[in-house]
């Protein structure tokens, strides 16, 4: 499930750095969000959808990945990426 292109640039907006970031590590941690909380809502109403559900936790693992690059490069900006996503740890 693709996440709308308004949505997706607000996102981006949000997160970015300077004028033409578009794919620093916060970015597409926040898009990564944004997709896995729209198939959490899929989920609600289709709770069989197996092969949907395979590919979120494919999301899943690869924004962890995300989050543990940035932690070891730039933890101040891993801590103001995950306060500002309200995502635990």
């Amino acid at each position: 499930m693709a996440i709308v292109k308004e949505k997706k640039t607000e996102v981006i907006n949000r997160f970015k750095t300077h004028a033409k970031d578009t794919g620093s590590a916060p970015i597409q941690i926040a898009v990564l969000t944004e997709q896995i909380n729209q198939l959490n809502t899929h989920f609600q109403i289709h709770k069989k959808d197996f092969h949907s559900r395979r590919g979120m936790l494919m999301l899943i693992g690869r924004r962890r990945r995300l989050l543990d690059y940035l932690q070891k490069q730039d933890p101040k900006k891993y801590e103001e990426t995950i306060n500002k996503l309200d995502l635990r740890k």
